[in-house]
């Protein structure tokens, strides 16, 4: 039904176009007959009158492909406002305590540490020779 929709409504643009086109403007339209059937001012009325339809027509199935896109429209929000989902970890690797004060945020783990990695210098050391240009830093 909505390609239906979508296929009229097409049709409808490319006639009001082609309506808009032949009307007469000040400078002259491309239709430059003087008398018979399609004199000024009958085509004046012919143009008129089609152009009325086909801009309503085209509104009404603007209207309808709007009201049936909103069916097809799932309202999502960019917040997660629910729990994560659950994921699980592979087998040997360890897992964060699951309550107690000890929580196992991110900030947490980086006051206290990562035990995996190699510390600093060792005690009573100089400090590594900086390579390259180093920021100043206030202490």
């Amino acid at each position: 039904m909505l390609t239906v929709i979508v296929v009229i409504h097409l049709m409808l643009v490319l006639a009001l176009i082609g309506v808009v086109l032949l009307q007469k403007s000040e400078g002259g339209g491309l239709i430059s007959s003087t008398s018979g059937f399609l004199s000024s001012r009958g085509t004046a009325n012919v143009l008129s009158r089609t152009t009325a339809l086909l801009a309503a027509g085209f509104f009404v199935t603007s209207l309808v492909l709007s009201w049936l896109a909103s069916f097809q429209r799932h309202p999502a929000s960019i917040i997660n406002t629910g729990a994560p989902p659950s994921q699980e970890a592979p087998a040997g690797t360890p897992q964060p305590p699951q309550s107690g004060g000890q929580g196992g945020g991110v900030l947490n783990q980086l006051q206290k540490g990562f035990p995996t990695l190699p510390s600093g210098p060792a005690p009573g050391q100089p400090p590594a020779a900086p390579s390259g240009p180093q920021v100043p830093q206030s202490r």
